[in-house]
């Protein structure tokens, strides 16, 4: 059997149960490989393709096997990551609402017979000036939590593959696929998170891009009772608050004012600002100019919170659907978006998202849930230990400046933590002289 060929077996005991539970979950035929396979993604070095994650873990003839593996994982991952979000909501603690990240991000790739890879509009095109990318677009939904040391912290939970009108043809022969927008999986997905937290009691509050604040996606979430917070367009057809109706008026309310109002105008009047001091981006305390009213906008259906924010350079609107929320709530929240950036950043440059060389639709599937959870479970793992326990900084005494651990430290402990009990493991059972130890200390430091 491949489990025996494995080089690493010991893990920590939380990290054992949470992998367990979700094994559970598969055919026990073949849920045996996912510790595996999560436990060789964390090992692997250099390009992360899946042969360099079964490399980590010894695994050779039947490498095969673990292929078929991954394309059945790929038709789990609903099931599998309200898993996850379970374990999350088990063991952190939850505060007075729940903040969900929606946003969409691209991952290369290459072949033209990867299924479900196309033409993407390249949202960060770079010093290269690279207007299109070929490859992945993957709709993707996080819950974000504020550390007490660390801030706000982007714990990707679900995502659904976006495949473009043009390229779905190709795949409809293949598969079993429907074709859907990016704000039908947008609704698909939230609707979901709903459904997993309505238990809770909490509000529920969920930030995205502009890109996603329009009448189809926001006529069909508002009314779960979510609170939406995002970017409101500088020309958006806003209308003041309608009148109030006079004795004896007969005929419907008005839902929306009478008169038009102009972000652009409003923004440009000098007088009407107020100042906010907040903790924003992980930062020491903001200072904020800003100028917030009440309008009614057609794209919601009735009545939004507008706050408009003053930079040195520019100026931002935001609204949100919840008329009674304070400036702090929505700046806040607002800010909160860009926990779920840099992990699309973690994902890509710590894990390797999209460098995993497979071309059957569900092994892509797999493959990026596959990084997306054991960014999350890291993330909790790392969740109550200290600085000094994440960052090893021994080797370079000199480097004490006080800063949050990156994603790649917390990844480098749990690596540290494994070898570790591995190294354990083989003293009880062997005498190792010290000189051989020091040098196994050594070598598990520079895999770090």
């Amino acid at each position: 059997m491949a489990i025996r060929n494995s080089h690493i077996r010991q893990t920590p005991e939380d990290w054992s149960e949470w992998i367990q539970s979700l094994s559970l979950l598969l055919d026990s035929r073949t849920s045996w490989r996912l510790p595996i396979v999560l436990l060789g993604l964390l090992l692997a070095r250099g390009r992360r393709t899946v042969t360099s994650w079964l490399r980590a873990q010894g695994i050779g003839t039947d490498y095969e096997d673990y292929y078929y593996f991954l394309s059945s994982l790929g038709r789990k991952t609903e099931i599998l990551s309200g898993q996850i979000l379970r374990l999350l909501l088990s063991r952190l603690p939850i505060g007075e609402r729940i903040v969900l990240a929606l946003d969409d991000t691209p991952t290369k790739r290459y072949g033209p017979k990867v299924e479900g890879a196309g033409l993407h509009h390249n949202p960060t095109s770079g010093p290269d000036d690279h207007k299109f990318i070929y490859g992945h677009i993957w709709v993707t939904l996080a819950w974000v939590v504020r550390h007490p040391l660390w801030q706000s912290i982007a714990l990707p939970l679900r995502a659904l593959m976006y495949v473009k009108r043009k390229d779905f043809p190709r795949l409809a022969g293949r598969c079993r696929w429907t074709f859907q927008t990016k704000l039908q999986m947008a609704e698909r997905l939230i609707t979901w998170a709903v459904q997993q937290l309505k238990h809770l009691g909490k509000p529920l509050w969920i930030v995205f891009d502009g890109a996603y604040a329009y009448r189809p996606l926001l006529r069909e979430i508002l009314p779960l009772g979510i609170t939406v917070v995002s970017r409101l367009r500088k020309d958006a057809a806003l209308r003041d608050l309608p009148p109030p109706r006079r004795p004896g008026q007969k005929g419907g309310k008005r839902k929306y004012g009478l008169n038009k109002i102009s972000l652009a105008k409003r923004a440009a009047h000098r007088q009407g600002w107020s100042r906010i001091e907040l903790q924003l981006y992980g930062r020491k305390k903001m200072v904020k100019t800003y100028k917030t009213f009440l309008a009614t906008w057609p794209v919601v259906g009735g009545v939004i919170r507008v706050v408009i924010v003053r930079e040195a350079d520019r100026w931002e609107s935001i609204f949100c659907t919840d008329p009674n929320a304070s400036v702090a709530q929505i700046l806040e929240c607002f800010a909160d978006r860009s926990a779920i950036e840099q992990a699309f950043h973690d994902l890509k440059e710590v894990w390797g998202t999209g460098q995993q060389q497979v071309r059957n639709l569900f092994t892509n599937v797999a493959c990026y849930h596959l990084n997306l959870w054991m960014h999350t479970l890291v993330e909790l793992w790392a969740w109550d230990k200290s600085d000094r326990q994440v960052c090893d900084r021994t080797a370079s005494p000199w480097d004490q400046l006080p800063r949050r651990p990156s994603h790649a430290d917390k990844r480098n402990a749990l690596r540290r933590a494994c070898f570790d009990l591995e190294l354990l493991a083989v003293q009880c059972k062997h005498q190792i002289p010290q000189q051989i130890r020091k040098l196994l200390k050594v070598m598990t430091s520079l895999t770090g």
